[in-house]
């Protein structure tokens, strides 16, 4: 009965904030479904190589709107608890690694600012073979870990968020 109580409002949030996004790149979603039934939602824009140009420690919005993450578990990520809610992540590229900060300021339009960071870690990042010339972003599911997944050019990156 509680679970349902959170349920309610994240999802009423989730088409808020999906609403509000401004972009003219088509948008997709990943998920992630916690044995319990609660769920972890990336929402983001798909983009190509072609149309975007990644800046090597720049923080990045795929199609100029950042990933919109929603959860109904709280979340473990780089140390830090991330409550139940929705929340902006961005991506920071790098050479050899990458960076993935969770920003509370989910306000459409609004530019990305390190101090509403919540959480803010290193991801896991190999570079592979075969480069993709699409954006791809996914999670990878075990026990009460989803790892967040994003390929993009030769870079393969992972990011594991563990629910409470």
């Amino acid at each position: 009965m509680l679970r349902s109580h959170f349920v309610v409002p994240v999802l009423f949030l989730l088409a808020a904030v999906c609403s509000a996004q401004q972009s003219n790149e088509p948008s997709s979603t990943a998920s992630c479904n916690l044995d319990d039934g609660r769920q972890v939602y990336i929402r983001y824009n798909a983009v190509t190589s072609k149309t975007e140009k990644l800046s090597n420690g720049r923080p990045w919005a795929p199609g100029g709107a950042p990933m919109t993450l929603f959860t109904e578990a709280p979340l473990s990520f780089g140390g830090t608890t991330i409550p139940v809610g929705a929340y902006t992540v961005y991506p920071i590229p790098a050479k050899d690694k990458w960076t993935l900060a969770v920003n509370k300021n989910v306000t459409a339009g609004a530019a990305y600012d390190e101090k509403q960071d919540i959480a803010r870690a290193p991801m896991e990042t190999d570079q592979i073979g075969q480069p993709s010339n699409e954006l791809e972003v996914a999670f990878a599911h075990v026990g009460e870990k989803c790892t967040l997944r994003i390929y993009f050019g030769k870079a393969a990156s992972f990011a594991p968020f563990t629910a409470r």
